[in-house]
């Protein structure tokens, strides 16, 4: 059994440096890989800010790559989760199932985007699951990720050009308070939005009626 261990583990770093070695296309598939349930050794957001620190020219291309490899990886978990239903649920304790249902219930693309936007140990892939299981809009659930991927990736490319190894520690030291703001920042938005949506609903004269 330890042989067995030790040689998917190695077979994985090897298909892991491979990926890597492998620049925006690599990190396309880690990014597919790890977004669909099947993670490798370290995931996109290491190897973003590993890239980019090395070619700085070329960190839009992966901050792009990764997203659009993030994105189809929850695509698919999104569809598995819909064809298997309730089984996809399991591993998923029932009052965080019935939580998260009732965060996308109510705040709809919003609790998706701000799951996507937060790092580890926020449970993301339980959002897409659940998501899945209760056949909530794929294309709102799409829109929502793409937003919070690209901003994650960019933020975390950004910051490996401009404090390089030290960029890893910083993003763990704030990563907390950055989602915490950008949450707030969301949550405003969509509140200002929906005060301006009404205030002009009721500033348009009704219709004359056709006598």
């Amino acid at each position: 059994m330890r042989f067995v261990l030790t040689t998917l583990s190695d077979f994985l770093n090897k298909a892991f440096n491979f990926l890597v070695a492998a620049g925006p296309f690599g990190l396309f598939a880690i990014a597919l890989l790890d977004s669909a349930f099947v993670p490798l050794p370290a995931g996109p957001d290491a190897v973003m800010m590993g890239l980019s620190a090395l070619h700085p020219e070329w960190m839009p291309v992966y901050a792009l790559s990764a997203t659009v490899g993030s994105v189809t990886g929850c695509i698919f978990l999104y569809q598995l989760s819909a064809k298997t239903g309730s089984k996809a649920l399991s591993k998923i304790a029932p009052e965080k199932q019935n939580q998260i249902k009732s965060w996308i219930e109510r705040y709809d693309m919003l609790s998706i985007l701000v799951a996507s936007v937060l790092p580890p140990p926020f449970p993301f892939k339980a959002f897409v699951i659940t998501a899945g299981v209760f056949r909530f809009s794929l294309w709102r659930v799409t829109i929502a990720i793409t937003i919070g991927r690209i901003f994650r990736f960019l933020l975390e490319g950004y910051l490996a050009i401009r404090y390089g190894q030290q960029a890893k520690e910083i993003l763990e030291q704030n990563y907390p308070t950055i989602g915490i703001t950008l949450t707030v920042l969301i949550v405003l938005f969509f509140i200002v939005r929906g005060f301006l949506k009404n205030k002009n609903d009721k500033s348009v004269p009704p219709a004359v009626a056709d006598r």
